[in-house]
């Protein structure tokens, strides 16, 4: 048994304190408040919160440039909306193309760090904050450029935005799957370079045939929306999507192998982890129908690039659409990327007004909340259950002793935390306390909590046992 330690004393050390709890709101349900969701709440919140404390004082020595306010670096273009919030908490410093050596000199002189995809924070970047950075904010979904164990063993929270490009991805998915059957591209540098090639450049039609949505998360379930308007028959692979949701949209969740193997289009918009990596390789474009087109938005690392560039030359493959690559940007010199059969893009995915407009409020909005010392919802490196554990879970037994009143113990954050350790390392999942009950009865898991009174000590001691 281990002591339970209150969620919020395990986050970096506040730059501007909280405000003093209500007096309506019971002590049980004080340990987390929750981001606001809107930029004038947040705003209200901001004018209201009171002077710091002695302790939150000395914190804010180290970063006395400015009056005491917290430092955020941004490395990378982040919209107006979004740097307009974060300039009324904090100092903020945009300096964009940074090279490695230059992020390591400026992040030991800042509290926060925002990112997109092209900045790698690596292990060698927190050590070089020498413990100054509180907070890593990936201003999108993906968190693969962040060394997520370096900033746990630092004392740094990460957080990321994840709801706000999912319609400019999946948007942006359905873009290359037309132009990719109708060779959009190829037709275009054809004509530009003065050629009239009409019967080179004879498509594919999109009406009755089979999609397979490998990855049935937010942006996935999205695509196949908008692809069965389009006419196709959707199929999809997700160990972990609730069936009911797949099927209120016309959907049927299927194996693997009987996705790869029967579709004429697959759509990839599953995360990069230790077991997706390099998923499609040899063995599995092997099992493929002949011909069939691919479209990646999702991640390239879950693509044998030197597997696809055989299949495609072969003609297992007929057509690839790529927005992402192993390596960004990838080599001029890529084969892959200069073939004649395949349609890229770099890395537009969420490359929209609106998208970028919206990703840079909430990751401002996770940021703020986090150098204040609120939870974040979308923090991203809470403890999590290693892949193999975590699969094969199905019943889970939580148990508290303490000297309080069982019916004074709110385990709702801790009972959250247990879910998202679970689910989220094995899937596309987005868990927080709002979703989490939700989330584990949908993929059949069970959760039970039993309360023991012990005679002494008030302080909380806790338990867990899964069983598979």
């Amino acid at each position: 048994m281990a002591s339970a330690t209150p969620l919020r004393v395990l986050l970096p050390e506040a730059a501007a304190p909280a405000r003093p709890p209500d007096p309506t709101v019971p002590s049980s349900l004080r340990t987390h408040r929750a981001v606001p969701p809107r930029r004038n709440h947040l705003r209200a919140n901001l004018a209201a919160a009171p002077s710091p404390s002695p302790k939150a004082r000395r914190t804010l020595a180290a970063a006395a440039v400015g009056g005491g306010r917290p430092t955020v670096l941004v490395t990378e273009k982040l919209g107006p909306a979004g740097l307009e919030m974060l300039r009324e908490f904090a100092n903020v410093d945009c300096s964009y193309e940074l090279t490695a050596e230059e992020l390591r000199a400026k992040v030991s002189l800042v509290d926060a760090l925002v990112v997109r995809s092209a900045t790698r924070v690596t292990r060698e970047v927190f050590e070089a904050a020498r413990g100054r950075l509180r907070v890593v904010g990936r201003a999108g979904v993906g968190i693969d450029n962040v060394d997520l164990q370096a900033a746990t063993e630092a004392g740094c929270l990460v957080v990321n935005a994840p709801t706000a490009n999912t319609v400019a991805a999946a948007e942006h998915a359905v873009a290359l799957l037309a132009a990719m059957a109708r060779n959009v591209a190829q037709a275009d540098a054809s004509l530009k370079a003065g050629k009239w090639q009409r019967s080179k450049f004879i498509g594919v039609s999109l009406v009755g045939k089979t999609l397979a949505v490998m990855g049935f998360g937010k942006v996935g379930s999205e695509v196949a929306r908008r692809a069965k308007g389009l006419g196709m028959d959707i199929i999809a692979h997700d160990p972990y999507a609730p069936v009911d949701r797949a099927r209120a949209i016309g959907v049927d969740l299927v194996s693997f192998d009987e996705a790869i193997s029967t579709a004429d289009f697959i759509s990839l918009h599953m995360p990069l982890t230790p077991s997706t990596e390099k998923i499609f390789d040899d063995e599995t474009f092997a099992k493929m129908k002949e011909g069939v087109r691919i479209v990646n938005v999702a991640r390239g690392g879950v693509v044998d690039e030197d597997a696809l560039l055989r299949a495609l030359d072969n003609g297992t493959v007929a057509q690839a659409a790529l927005d992402v690559f192993t390596e960004e940007p990838p080599p001029k010199d890529s084969k892959l990327v200069h073939h004649e059969n395949v349609t890229v893009t770099p890395h537009l995915g969420a490359s929209t007004t609106e998208a970028q407009e919206g990703v840079a409020v909430e990751i401002a909005e996770a940021v703020i909340g986090a150098l204040r010392g609120d939870l974040a919802a979308t923090a991203v490196n809470a403890p999590m259950v290693p892949n193999e554990v975590g699969s094969g879970i199905k019943r889970v037994k939580v148990v508290y002793s303490s000297a309080r009143d069982p019916d004074d113990l709110d385990t709702r954050i801790l009972r959250a935390m247990v879910i998202k350790g679970i689910i989220e390392p094995i899937s596309s999942a987005f868990i927080n306390i709002v979703n989490a009950d939700y989330v584990a009865k949908q993929r059949g898991l069970q959760i039970t909590e039993e309360r023991i009174w012990l005679d002494g000590s008030p302080e909380v001691t806790s338990e867990w046992k899964g069983k598979g």
